[in-house]
């Protein structure tokens, strides 16, 4: 590692080579923005960012850099996102998209006795600082590190507005199989122009009669006022429980609920006992892509699903049930104009007589199998691996504003990792620990005994 700060380490040299490209078939022209891009658009406006994704990758052995110069003009050449621009004002947004131009692809020579991952990353901050023009920048950024003259990295930025993580491992898989990888599904222009179509419009308000039925109900405050106002203000808890993925995985196959729908529960159960309300509202992400014409499409098009989950005084076999139902009537109804969207939330606020705040987002975000085959875990299983299970806090910080509580349901082999975001100003720290340690309680107790009541106590 260096004690060098981010943007500070020395380069001997740094090449810079243009990429010319020439997309292929359909696609280009002006339109507007789809559904999912008016999100993200939304989120780069709060956040002060323009939420750029990506990473830093290994280069396989024997790699050269006009390897990396060909899978840049590919990309650029193949996805129509990537040859956007954008108008972003208010009231008027818009993209174009190119079907020819130029892309700069840098190759920097790390000093020998440097870390090439040190520098890629140092790279990626560099890029993550420097501004971006949405009408004037191709929204990707690519360099390749050299170390004693081998490419060992790639780095490799992208503007939010070109796609979402799911889209961004379409591209990662068909670039490794170029031959197999078909053709492009709907590009934005097409998103964007079926979703003005009357097909479109009535899609948008099926979606939003369901959001306005779950509004009616939901909390009008998910959680207390804190009382304090924490500097830093934002922070992320984490709880790495084994005893949580193990009675996820009894109670999944007790129930034959699937594990998302579980944790979804545990979560619902855990915040209800916490808070003392009697229902739970989150917003849950959907990446839409089980949507015809949308399951491989390189652009962002995850919304949120309004998820109600009753918590009333009942089994917690009962709550796992009735998270599942909640969960796939907010899959099937996050594929809406989230203007109108955002119009409906005012009104039904206006109508109760206070805003709804809708604070709380929980996202699944595996990407492994969700459920193990295989026996399921016997209850001597769970209790021993309750000691391992460990709590922190792993960021405290100013920058990147959280949105109130995120449960994020990371994606890890062995255990379940939970880790929550979220705005103290919003959400005190008290409620956020007490809540994920809640949830391996709601879990290991509810696998031991099916009658394990939503408000029960049992010793773990």
């Amino acid at each position: 590692m260096t004690d060098q700060a981010p943007g500070e380490l020395a380069v001997r040299e740094t090449e810079r080579i243009p990429v010319r490209f020439r997309g292929e078939g359909t696609g280009t022209g002006t339109g507007d923005l789809t559904w999912g891009q008016h999100e993200i658009w939304r989120q780069m406006r709060e956040h002060g960012s323009w939420l750029p994704i990506g990473g830093v990758f290994p280069l396989r052995a024997g790699a050269t850099v006009a390897d990396t110069v060909g899978d840049l003009r590919w990309v650029m050449s193949r996805y129509p996102s990537m040859r956007t621009r954008w108008t972003l004002e208010p009231g008027r947004a818009s993209q174009q998209v190119l079907d020819t131009g130029e892309v700069t692809l840098e190759v920097i020579d790390a000093p020998d006795d440097a870390d090439p991952t040190t520098v890629a990353l140092d790279v990626w901050q560099r890029y993550w600082n420097q501004e971006f023009d949405f009408g004037a920048d191709w929204p990707v950024r690519m360099a390749v590190i050299r170390h004693r003259g081998t490419p060992t990295r790639r780095v490799w930025m992208m503007c939010h507005l070109v796609t979402d993580g799911t889209g961004g491992r379409v591209i990662v898989q068909e670039m490794a199989d170029r031959a197999n990888s078909g053709s492009t599904t709907m590009p934005p222009l097409e998103q964007a122009r079926w979703q003005r179509s009357p097909a479109g419009q009535r899609q948008s308000r099926i979606a939003l009669r369901h959001w306005e039925r779950a509004l009616r109900r939901a909390p009008v405050r998910p959680f207390p006022t804190p009382t304090g106002r924490p500097s830093p203000r934002y922070w992320q808890g984490q709880l790495e429980s084994l005893a949580t993925h193990l009675a996820v995985r009894a109670i999944s196959a007790r129930t034959g609920v699937e594990s998302p729908s579980v944790l979804l529960a545990t979560f619902a159960v855990a915040l209800a006992r916490v808070t003392g309300a009697d229902r739970v509202a989150t917003q849950v992400t959907v990446n839409n892509r089980f949507r015809p014409g949308l399951a491989r499409t390189v652009s962002p098009i995850a919304q949120n699903g309004l998820c109600l989950i009753e918590v009333p005084d009942t089994t917690v076999d009962d709550v796992v049930r009735a998270a599942r139902r909640g969960a796939m009537a907010a899959y099937k109804n996050a594929y809406y104009d989230p203007d109108r969207r955002d119009e409906l939330i005012d009104r039904i606020g206006r109508e109760r007589g206070e805003p709804v705040e809708l604070d709380c987002y929980f996202n699944d975000r595996r990407i492994r199998p969700r459920d193990e085959t295989g026996p399921a875990p016997v209850p001597a299983q769970i209790r021993e691996a309750l000691p391992g299970t460990g709590f922190e806090w792993t960021h405290q910080q100013d920058y990147m504003p959280f949105e109130g509580l995120h449960v994020n349901i990371e994606d890890t082999a062995t255990t379940a990792r939970v880790t929550m975001p979220f705005d103290t100003h919003r959400v005190s720290p008290e409620v956020v620990e007490a809540c994920l340690w809640e949830m391996q309680e709601v879990a290991v107790t509810a696998a031991l005994d099916p009658d394990t009541g939503t408000g029960s106590r049992a010793a773990g």
